[in-house]
């Protein structure tokens, strides 16, 4: 009798560690798709999508967007339970990859999230690790770094994808050297700005108005790079400086001033898409990281 009553108890616990472990996946996964949609719904955003117009896209919206979103959950969560196991990070990419077809047939052929599959994927691997670790001493940038790192310096990028071309042409990281970098503009540059802005004002919205700006200013963003050349990546960097130096949303006239730089990007064809998906990491790490 005891040892059935202790086998029970055994069986019980291992049912509410397996369900908790889902209900954090699922926890995981709302983050991701939450933080991509406010992302999309911040603006002025110079230069890129929002709820108001398309910035410097002729091609998508935010309706493309918002399905691209939706396309992606299912993502999150199997990305998630990947990091939950341990896996690989060719079990990762290869989830990323099924991610980005699902992605492209949702949006028509539109790459929406590109981005984001990867360094959101990455991150939201890296919390479904910590929670199996238990472990909250390192942030997930250095979980990312310290599980996956080895395997990501080594990943090579698609040959003739803007990326790549940028990368060569321009000699700088990109996504992959944020990553394997642990996520330096995030934990240094964004997330600061995020958590600073959002503790004086309680605002969510100029929080993260004030973090993408002060992304722009520093990033050397590929998209602008891919679009505008250096010459065009230090337009749009001295913009939002400038924005920031007179006083950034702290101004009473700080939607006028932010809308102007979005006006000049689009009159440019400028389009920060790195720096939107790191204002998503940033919105992700912050969510994890303060539970």
């Amino acid at each position: 009798m005891l040892s059935s009553s202790v086998d029970h108890l055994v069986k019980d616990k291992a049912q509410e560690l397996q369900q908790n472990a889902v209900q954090y996946l699922r926890k995981i996964r709302n983050c991701a798709v939450q933080s991509l949609w406010h992302e999309l719904v911040t603006y002025p955003k110079p230069g890129l999508v929002s709820l108001v117009d398309s910035g410097s896209h002729q091609d998508m919206d935010a309706n493309t967007f918002y399905s691209s979103i939706v396309s992606l959950r299912h993502y999150f969560f199997d990305i998630a339970s990947l990091g939950l196991e341990g896996s690989s990070f060719a079990f990762l990419r290869s989830a990323g990859l099924v991610a980005e077809a699902r992605m492209l047939r949702a949006t028509d052929g539109v790459n929406t999230h590109r981005g984001a599959i990867f360094n959101l994927g990455m991150l939201a691997a890296a919390a479904a690790y910590q929670y199996s670790q238990a472990d909250t001493t390192l942030t997930l940038g250095e979980i990312t770094v310290k599980t996956w790192g080895e395997e990501l310096a080594l990943h090579r990028r698609k040959e003739n994808s803007h990326g790549s071309r940028v990368a060569s042409t321009y000699h700088v990281g990109g996504a992959i050297q944020e990553v394997v970098s642990g996520y330096p503009s995030v934990y240094k540059l964004g997330l600061p700005v995020y958590r600073n802005v959002l503790t004086m004002t309680s605002s969510h919205q100029l929080a993260c108005i004030q973090t993408f700006f002060t992304l722009l200013a520093n990033v050397e963003d590929s998209n602008l790079l891919h679009r505008g050349g250096r010459e065009g990546l230090e337009r749009a960097q001295g913009l939002a400086q400038v924005f920031l130096d007179e006083g950034g949303i702290h101004l009473n006239n700080w939607d006028v001033r932010a809308f102007n730089v979005h006006r000049q990007l689009i009159a440019q064809n400028l389009s920060p898409g790195g720096c939107a998906d790191l204002l998503s990491a940033c919105l992700f790490v912050h969510q994890i990281e303060s539970r």
